[in-house]
């Protein structure tokens, strides 16, 4: 599964050349990797609500060419692995989707309780850990 969120750049988030800042794109991933968790059919809070956390613990981004004040930009956001106590978002940001992305990058998450302590999610939460395969590429 690949969501696809739009983004249109707002003037704050560019720098005095017109420029997105490059400390923008992980904002926008989030955004991308709710509408996943949603079109999983498992939003964050009901997550959250189950005594799930996801802490990010890498963040990787790589800029390729520059999205401009006011840009309609795609962001894709997919699950790229997945074990029962870490998974690991790929995004993209473009756009046009038929041409090569402005910004690829990572985050990965460690999947914990409240207390912050990893967990088996697979064994634990099944039904997360079903919900989180569905996000898969």
């Amino acid at each position: 599964m690949i969501s696809k969120s739009i983004v249109t750049v707002r003037y704050a988030e560019t720098d005095k050349m017109g420029i997105v800042h490059h400390s923008v794109y992980p904002i926008w991933f989030e955004l991308a990797r709710t509408d996943l968790s949603e079109q999983a059919g498992f939003p964050y809070a009901k997550m959250e609500e189950t005594g799930i956390m996801l802490p990010l613990v890498d963040l990787n981004c790589k800029y390729h060419s520059p999205a401009y004040y006011g840009d309609k930009l795609i962001v894709t956001s997919t699950v790229s692995k997945l074990t029962p106590a870490r998974i690991v978002f790929s995004y993209a940001v473009y756009r046009d989707e038929n041409e090569k992305p402005l910004c690829i990058g990572e985050t990965v998450h460690a999947i914990v309780n409240m207390d912050m302590r990893p967990i088996n999610t697979k064994k634990l939460f099944p039904e997360v850990y079903e919900a989180m395969e569905k996000m898969m590429n």
